[in-house]
């Protein structure tokens, strides 16, 4: 492992501190390259897992960027630094084409080949953009590696290991759609991990007789097991719940599932606007609230509720939707905090998941 790069006096805002993770020397010196300059500091590089948590753990960098693919240790290197000293990854070069499996393992983000070709300028503008934006993402110990322990051999002398931090910020993440639906819902819950430390509630607006059909098909493609909201069931973590025809599903303290007959009136049934008003007066801020393609605004003043409660929204795009409905009624009432195209959002889910918990911790318990 090499040593510290020294930092630069440089004007304004501090220097990022980064430590490179790469499977050669020559490709992290190349690396280093691409960060020289205002803005970026290279505290150290490092070419396996082991090395690479050893790094982090000694110098508490802002950032690490990781060019490790998995047969040379990358995802071990991932579940190392977030099972013991949290930090935002961004993950690059060979290790990009293994995203899924990095953003499961606990990678903030991914510079892949549709930001820019690695031998262009532009990749160097992209690579710093993807660092400066994942430094400001907040991380806790990623569920999956939450025993983990930096091995003896390759812990700083004097430097114990990061303690674990209790997940106990979002608890809920809730979707709503409507018109296209369901191709939209089984390309979210297929990219899920299959270890999402949450359960998801799916409000899909569907007549009576099909609804356990679409649960159905869903079971089939989407790594977390899928069925249908049941009348007092307490939600559980990595399993996703859909809401039957005909009621509204409401939730409850506990994470309790309540079905209501609808308001006389009330059009779309089951009513994404009914479930989302009741996350949002349960968990506050711990929910995670995803609006897709639908026609109509069934959803939107919802949606506003989660927000305005310091919930994170996600609308869907209107490209990618069939029918940019109910996700521009939320925009149009500033309740979208990200708009994303459809392909982005269960990384989307999975971030702000990971992300808001740490926030949560100083909060103390809620009935959510």
């Amino acid at each position: 492992m090499s040593t510290p790069s020294q930092p630069t006096a440089t004007t304004g805002a501090p220097a990022l501190v980064v430590v490179v993770v790469a499977d050669s020397g020559v490709r992290a010196r190349h690396l280093r390259r691409l960060l020289a300059g205002p803005g970026f500091v290279v505290a150290s590089d490092a070419c396996t897992a082991g090395d690479a948590e050893a790094a982090v753990h000694r110098h508490r960098p802002d950032v690490v960027l990781l060019d490790l693919d998995p047969e040379s240790g990358g995802i071990e290197a991932i579940e190392r630094i977030m099972g013991t000293q949290p930090t935002p990854i961004v993950v690059c070069g060979d290790a990009a084409l293994h995203a899924r499996e990095a953003l499961a393992a606990g990678a903030v983000d991914v510079v892949g080949a549709l930001d820019a070709l690695p031998s262009s300028p532009q990749y160097v503008t992209a690579l710093r953009r993807h660092l400066n934006v994942a430094s400001r993402v907040r991380v806790i110990t990623h569920p999956r590696n939450r025993l983990r322990t930096p091995p003896e051999e390759s812990r700083p002398a004097g430097d114990q290991a990061a303690p674990a931090v209790a997940d106990v910020g979002v608890r809920l993440v809730v979707i709503g759609a409507s018109t296209g639906g369901p191709p939209a819902l089984a390309t979210i819950l297929a990219d899920l991990p299959g270890d999402l430390p949450v359960p998801v509630l799916v409000v899909q607006h569907m007549a009576d007789g099909f609804v356990e059909s679409l649960a159905s098909w869903l079971d089939g493609l989407s790594p977390l097991p899928v069925s249908m909201a049941q009348d007092g069931v307490c939600l559980k973590p990595g399993n996703v719940y859909v809401a039957p025809a005909g009621k509204n599903t409401l939730l409850r303290g506990g994470l309790r599932i309540e079905l209501r007959d609808p308001v006389p009136g009330q059009f779309h049934v089951p009513g994404v606007d009914a479930t989302f008003a009741s996350a949002a007066e349960i968990c506050r801020d711990r929910v995670v609230g995803v609006l897709l393609t639908g026609m109509g605004r069934d959803g939107a003043d919802g949606l506003r509720r989660m927000q305005t409660g310091g919930a994170h929204t996600i609308g869907q795009d209107e490209p990618t939707s069939v029918v940019w409905g109910m996700p521009a009624a939320a925009q149009a009432l500033g309740a979208v905090e990200q708009e994303l195209a459809l392909p982005d959002i269960a990384a989307a889910i999975v971030e702000a998941v990971r992300g808001r918990s740490k926030a949560a911790l100083e909060q103390g318990p809620v009935s959510c």
